[in-house]
C-alpha cells in the first residue's frame, strides 16, 4: 500500500469509531419509555411524578436531544451544559453553553439554575442526569471561601503541570458544592439515574465528570498530596481548605456506604471499548491484519508516539507481532507537560513524536500514525488530532521547518497545520478517551 491509502484507511477507521460513540446510540439501546414506564438498561421505574433531566459535558447537547426524542412529553424540566460551540437546538430541556476547559461565570450560573430545579422534589420524582467528559468545567460550583478565578487558576496550573484527569478531579471534587457526589444530596429523597459516557481511564464512575452522583474514593488529604506533588502555587484560600479539609475540620465528600446513594443509580452507556471494537470491525473489513494493544494508553503524548514508531519498525523489520498489512489499534489519554510556548494537544504532540521517531534513521515500509481526540477537540485547539507517515519529517525540512524545535516547544498544531496533517472533525457530540491508529502497508 501507498502512504496515501493507508491515510484514507486510518480516516476511513477513526470515522466508523466515532461513529459507534455516537449518543444516539448509546441511549436508545438503554432508554426506553412505554405506557408511563421507564426502562432504563434492565429496570423498569413507574413514572408517578416529575422527571427532571440535568447535565453537563462536551456531548450534553446530542444526549439531552436523544432523551427529548425518547422521553418527549414525559419530561418536566432540566438543563444541560454543553462546551461554547457544541449547542444543538433543544425543545423541553435548557441549554447552556459554557467555558471548557477553564469553567467560567455561565457555567455557575447554569449550577444556580440545575441547584433551584432540584430543590423540593419528593421519592416519587426522576431526575435523570446526563453525565460525560467535560462535566468537571462545565458545572463549576466553587465551595465556600473559593472563588471563581481560583478554581481556573488551579485548573490551569494542573493542566499545564500534567496532571492526569485522576488527579484534576480529585482536586475538584474538595473545591466543590456539588461534585464527588454532593448532586446526589441536592436531588435527594428523589430517584437518580445517570447515564455516564466514560472518557476516563478504567471507568471510575468517581471521577468522569468528577462524579457529581458517585460515592467520593478520594479524600481532602489526597487532594493536597497532589497540590504538593506538582509544587503548583495556589491561592492561600485553596490551601487552606484542603489542609483544613485534612484535619477534618470541613466535611468530606459523601464516601460508599452513604445512605444518600440508596435511590442512586450510575450506568456506564459508553466507553473506550465500544469505540475500539468498532476500530477493529473496520479495519478487518479493510483486510489489514488487527491487534489491539491496549485501552488504557496514558503517560506522556510524546513517549507513547516513540513507543509507536518502535512498534511500526518492529513489523516492518519481522512482521511481529502482527505482519503487514498491520493495523495496531490502541485508546486511552496521555498527558502533556507543558514546557514551551506553543499550541497543540496530546494527540497532535503523539503523530509529531511518532514522526520524529520514524525519521531517526530509513523506513522503507509504508507506514502512517493517526491519534484522534473523540471529542473533536485535542487541547485548546480546533483539531482533533494529526495524522502522519514515515517522511513528514523529510517533507517537513523541504519546507524549512524543524521538527524537533516544535516538539521541544509543545508547537505540535502549529507544525501540522504547515505539513497540513491536522485532523478536524469538528464538534463530535461524543466524548470518550483518544484513539490510535497505526498502519503499516
Amino acid at each position: 500500500m501507498i502512504n496515501r491509502e493507508l491515510r484514507q484507511s486510518a480516516r476511513l477507521i477513526w470515522e466508523a469509531a466515532l461513529n459507534a460513540a455516537n449518543p444516539a446510540t448509546c441511549i436508545r439501546n438503554f432508554v426506553h419509555l412505554d405506557d408511563g414506564v421507564l426502562t432504563i438498561g434492565s429496570k423498569q421505574i413507574p413514572l408517578r411524578g416529575q422527571l427532571i433531566v440535568i447535565g453537563a459535558g462536551k456531548p450534553s447537547a446530542k444526549m439531552g436531544q436523544v432523551i427529548e426524542e425518547i422521553l418527549g412529553s414525559a419530561i418536566s424540566g432540566g438543563i444541560v451544559v454543553t462546551k461554547y460551540g457544541h449547542a444543538l437546538p433543544l425543545e423541553r430541556i435548557r441549554l447552556v453553553e459554557a467555558g471548557h476547559p477553564i469553567p467560567d461565570a455561565a457555567g455557575m450560573r447554569a449550577v444556580k439554575e440545575t441547584r433551584e430545579l432540584l430543590k423540593g422534589l419528593t421519592k416519587d420524582d426522576v431526575v435523570l442526569c446526563l453525565v460525560s467528559g467535560g462535566g468537571s468545567a462545565l458545572w463549576p460550583a466553587p465551595a465556600e471561601g473559593i472563588t471563581l478565578e481560583e478554581k481556573q487558576e488551579v485548573t490551569y496550573l494542573l493542566l499545564r503541570a500534567g496532571a492526569t484527569i485522576r488527579e484534576l478531579n480529585a482536586v475538584r471534587k474538595h473545591l466543590s458544592e456539588m461534585k464527588g457526589g454532593q448532586l446526589a444530596r441536592w436531588a435527594a429523597p428523589a430517584h437518580v439515574i445517570s447515564l455516564i459516557i466514560s472518557d476516563v481511564i478504567g471507568d471510575p464512575i468517581d471521577f468522569i465528570g468528577s462524579g457529581p452522583t458517585a460515592p467520593d474514593t478520594t479524600s481532602f488529604s489526597d487532594a493536597l498530596a497532589i497540590i504538593n506533588k506538582y509544587a503548583i502555587d495556589v491561592a492561600d484560600s485553596v490551601r487552606e481548605r484542603l489542609q483544613e479539609g485534612a484535619r477534618g475540620h470541613v466535611p468530606e465528600t459523601p464516601k460508599p456506604g452513604d445512605p444518600v446513594f440508596n435511590h442512586v443509580e450510575n450506568h456506564i452507556i459508553a466507553n473506550n471499548r465500544l469505540l475500539i471494537d468498532a476500530a477493529v470491525e473496520k479495519a478487518r473489513e479493510l483486510r489489514f491484519n488487527t491487534m489491539i494493544i491496549g485501552t488504557e494508553v496514558e503517560g506522556e503524548a510524546k513517549d507513547a508516539g516513540t513507543f509507536f514508531a518502535a512498534i511500526a519498525r518492529e513489523i516492518g523489520r519481522s512482521g511481529n507481532p502482527i505482519p503487514p498489512p498491520a493495523c495496531i489499534l490502541a485508546a486511552g489519554e496521555t498527558t502533556v507537560t507543558v514546557r514551551g510556548n506553543g499550541v497543540g494537544g496530546r494527540n497532535q504532540e503523539m503523530a509529531l513524536a511518532w514522526a520524529i521517531a520514524m525519521a531517526a534513521r530509513p523506513f522503507p515500509t509504508p507506514a502512517c500514525f493517526a491519534s484522534v481526540a473523540t471529542d473533536g477537540t485535542d487541547g485548546p485547539t480546533s483539531a482533533a488530532g494529526g495524522v502522519v507517515d514515515q517522511l513528514t519529517c523529510a517533507r517537513a525540512v523541504e519546507l524549512g521547518l524543524m521538527p524537533l524545535k516544535f516538539l521541544r516547544g509543545n508547537d505540535s498544531s502549529n507544525f501540522l497545520k504547515t505539513t497540513g496533517e491536522l485532523i478536524i472533525t469538528g464538534p463530535t457530540q461524543t466524548n470518550l478517551m483518544d484513539l490510535q491508529i497505526l498502519l503499516v502497508g
